[in-house]
């Protein structure tokens, strides 16, 4: 559920932004620019001339991650559930809190880079990253290849415990004080939200 919401509101977002496209735009769509320009620089830096390929992967990506970590951190969608034995639990949670959605999203993450590094490079070359008949590069190309394996295991891994534990230290601390003491925390894990998209 969480993820269909999570679709509804990125296509919610690019339906109301096409139809209230002005010469003088608002606050809200300012502010979407801005962000589009942002990471459309990094993937200039990283990516060079081949950036028109990468934006709208790189772009999907961070606005899906974005918004599904800030999902958990909206009092008003995760206090919806039901109880059972074990205690509540929420209808809505972050994706990011479920380890299958981030090794989902890491899967793809590596199957789309490597199927454009294929495209640009060619399979020769691209094979040739990894195997050689020069016995060192071949060590070489090995330990790349098994630490392309291991990126699933860091990306996915990362993005699932920095927001599930970010979420529980505030559920903890919301519930001893109401208010006050978990607000700088909330600020802390909107900015760690966005930094995991980035990354």
């Amino acid at each position: 559920i969480d993820t269909l919401f999570i679709d509804a509101v990125l296509v919610a977002l690019v339906v109301s932004i096409n139809k209230n496209i002005k010469l003088i735009p608002g606050m809200f769509p300012t502010l979407i620019e801005f962000v589009m320009d942002l990471i459309h620089g990094i993937t200039l830096s990283v990516a060079g001339d081949r950036t028109k390929q990468i934006f709208p992967f790189f772009m999907s990506f961070f606005l899906f991650i974005v918004i599904s970590n800030w999902s958990g951190l909206m009092p008003v969608l995760t206090s919806i559930g039901f109880f059972e034995k074990e205690g509540f639990v929420p209808l809505f949670r972050s994706p990011s809190t479920d380890l299958n959605a981030t090794i989902a999203l890491a899967l793809v993450s590596i199957v789309a880079t490597h199927s454009m590094s294929i495209r640009t490079l060619g399979i020769k070359e691209y094979l040739g990253r990894f195997f050689s008949f020069n016995p060192f590069n071949l060590f070489i190309g090995l330990l790349e290849l098994i630490s392309e394996f291991t990126k699933i295991i860091s990306f996915s891994f990362r993005l699932f415990g920095n927001i599930f534990v970010g979420e529980v230290m505030l559920a903890q601390l919301a519930a001893v004080t109401a208010f006050l003491l978990p607000l700088p925390l909330l600020f802390y894990e909107i900015a760690i939200g966005a930094l995991q998209a980035v990354i």
